[in-house]
């Protein structure tokens, strides 16, 4: 009876392994899907950045300039005499309020486009120095944005120096050219992408796939 009851002991069957839920199982697909959702809402609200702060609030500055361009808006720079005018038509509020816009919407565009320009890269760019390249880009576009809005912010105070608003209207210059650039990187990535994709699910469809 003894060797009975532990027969019957050992032979009790195994407990059961855990089921693990292949849908909570993080895949590259799902990683894509996520940083696509990602990408599409950060696309967004890089339009209303831009929109907002170059088509509304810069120009709605000029009810405050007697109608002269702000510094940022000037592709191509600007001279002393511009600066000068605008000292002389710009009061302290003016001013501070130019000054509170690059804190705010002048520092989150460069940021946000940067970001989302990066992120765009990283899906739908294989690792190496194309990515990299395409990286530097972005990146050296939101320094420059940055120092040039404490640049022109840093013209209104003090004596005015002639090569602060050298520095300054170098920086807006250059600003811009690295902003059509990112554009550019982002656009055509995003491109390229619709187009792969495109290509991916049509030879899939032809084979009978989908």
């Amino acid at each position: 009876m003894a060797k009975s009851r532990k027969s019957k002991q050992y032979n009790r069957p195994a407990p059961a392994a855990p089921v693990v839920n292949a849908s909570t199982e993080r895949s590259p697909e799902k990683a894509q899907s996520n940083g696509n959702l990602i990408l599409v809402a950060g696309v967004g609200a890089v339009i209303m950045l831009f929109w907002y702060y170059h088509l509304l609030t810069l120009n709605q500055m000029a009810d405050l300039s007697n109608g002269l361009m702000m510094p940022d808006q000037m592709i191509g720079g600007y001279s002393v005499e511009h600066i000068e005018a605008l000292r002389g038509a710009m009061d302290a509020n003016a001013q501070g309020q130019l000054n509170y816009l690059h804190k705010t919407a002048g520092m989150l565009f460069p940021l946000f486009l940067a970001l989302i320009t990066m992120l765009a890269v990283n899906l739908n760019t294989a690792r190496g120095a194309v990515r990299w390249v395409l990286w530097a880009v972005p990146m050296l576009f939101a320094v420059i944005d940055l120092w040039e809005n404490r640049a022109i912010d840093a013209l209104f105070t003090g004596p005015l120096d002639p090569a602060a608003v050298q520095l300054a209207s170098m920086l807006t210059s250059t600003r811009w050219i690295l902003l059509f650039a990112t554009l550019a990187i982002l656009v055509g990535v995003l491109i390229a992408s619709f187009v792969r994709t495109f290509r991916e699910k049509w030879e899939a469809s032809k084979q009978g796939l989908l």
